[in-house]
């Protein structure tokens, strides 16, 4: 009776953190600017004290502070539109990764100074893309009109797409899973689980592109490929925990365990989403002089 009623709490816990967290995104999507400029904010933050605190069980050492100032400046030149500046920062970043165990740093070097690099890039640079896609704007292009604002309908898709992939891959896993589907890093995911995820990303995807104005084709391919990442962003947490012997990356959500618990699969999606539509649905040159340089 005592563990049928803990199951109970925590699910209760679960859902009424999801519910709350649900809502917070929605919000700060719609709203855009400097709500969602901190919420994405305090997610990297997080995130990246619980990055941090997981590599210690390794015995890594990556510096929080180098990886902070990536994750500071890295939205205060998308939040300006200072997009050709992201590079120098990224090079910034990689010294002083190096810088912070030149001076003061401590054993296994290489190693500290690879994790600093990744964290920058994993907790700071790809889900700083979910600003990025709020603000695509197709408006002058001659190409494609998508309402919501465009950048909101591109993040509505986006974030639909990544839930029901959850939503999808949980639920077929658990009526139908038997193959697994990476065993060594996430036994109870399986291949079942992640075709019906990507079934019902697929689902949700075409329903939002209706209401953005996008075409049919475009939907389907962009939850094809975002589904994918977000699998793959969840099996690569999944990874760094089983490899530090964590369970969870923190405590911070009830119910959910960490912000990269409950964060993980938006890591790889926005940026795949972010560069899909980008390049493929508003900036199409793109694509073309890609296929001129390679014929």
């Amino acid at each position: 009776m005592k563990i049928i009623l803990e199951k109970l709490n925590k699910n209760k816990k679960r859902v009424v953190t999801g519910t709350v967290l649900g809502l917070l995104v929605l919000f700060c999507a719609v709203t855009g600017g400097i709500p969602l400029l901190i919420l994405v904010s305090l997610v990297c933050f997080f995130g990246t004290k619980e990055y941090v605190e997981i590599l210690k069980h390794k015995g890594f050492l990556p510096s929080l502070n180098v990886i902070l100032f990536n994750e500071a400046a890295f939205i205060a030149l998308i939040a300006l539109k200072k997009y050709d500046a992201i590079l120098f920062i990224i090079t910034l970043g990689t010294i002083l990764a190096f810088c912070s165990v030149l001076f003061k740093g401590k054993q296994p070097y290489i190693a500290n100074v690879a994790t600093t690099v990744l964290g920058a890039i994993y907790c700071a640079f790809m889900p700083v893309h979910f600003i990025l896609i709020r603000q695509l704007n197709s408006d002058g292009m001659g190409l494609l009109r998508v309402v919501f604002n465009d950048g909101l309908g591109f993040l509505m898709l986006t974030f639909f797409v990544v839930i029901f992939t959850d939503i999808g891959a949980y639920y077929f896993g658990s009526k139908f899973g038997k193959r697994p589907l990476a065993p060594v890093v996430s036994p109870k995911k399986t291949i079942e689980g992640s075709i019906g995820g990507t079934f019902t990303a697929i689902l949700a995807g075409i329903i939002i592109g209706l209401f953005i104005n996008l075409p049919w084709y475009h939907s389907f391919i962009a939850s094809i490929i975002i589904s994918t990442a977000a699998q793959l962003g969840d099996l690569s947490e999944s990874l760094i925990k089983r490899d530090a012997g964590v369970k969870d990356s923190g405590n911070t959500l009830p119910g959910h365990g960490g912000f990269m618990d409950r964060c993980d699969s938006f890591v790889f999606a926005a940026p795949i989403a972010y560069y899909y539509f980008k390049f493929l649905v508003i900036d199409k040159h793109y694509l073309f002089d890609l296929i001129k340089i390679f014929h």
